[in-house]
């Protein structure tokens, strides 16, 4: 099975997709029209881009779970630099029916307060 893919969002913003049908926001401000894909990421990335695109706010962020198995736009992997990470994107809309599960996103607070400092 292909691993699922996750991404963050504000919950109004999943509420309007699943009304009509599709989710077309990148990332945090930006539409798929602007950057050209959705941003995505493993289970083990999303606490560090939940940091970096919404810092410590995590009051009304869910996470979409995304079986790969279910779109038809292809997904690349793809690094900010060479050699870098590998990021997933998604390269077209995001089908509400795609989306096999919902999350309220509260990072654990033991990783939060352990960074503290």
């Amino acid at each position: 099975m292909t691993e699922q893919l996750l991404h963050l969002t504000e919950r109004p913003l999943w509420e309007a997709a699943r009304t009509a049908g599709t989710y077309e926001m990148s990332t945090r401000g930006r539409t798929l029209r602007e950057e050209g894909f959705i941003h995505c990421s493993l289970p083990h990335q999303l606490p560090a881009v939940a940091r970096a695109v919404y810092g410590a706010e995590s009051e009304g962020l869910v996470v979409l779970v995304i079986d790969p198995g279910r779109l038809a736009a292809p997904v690349r992997y793809e690094a900010l630099e060479p050699g870098g990470e590998e990021f997933p994107h998604i390269y077209g809309p995001l089908p509400a029916s795609a989306v096999v599960d919902v999350r309220p996103w509260a990072e654990p607070l033991a990783r939060r307060e352990g960074e503290a400092g």
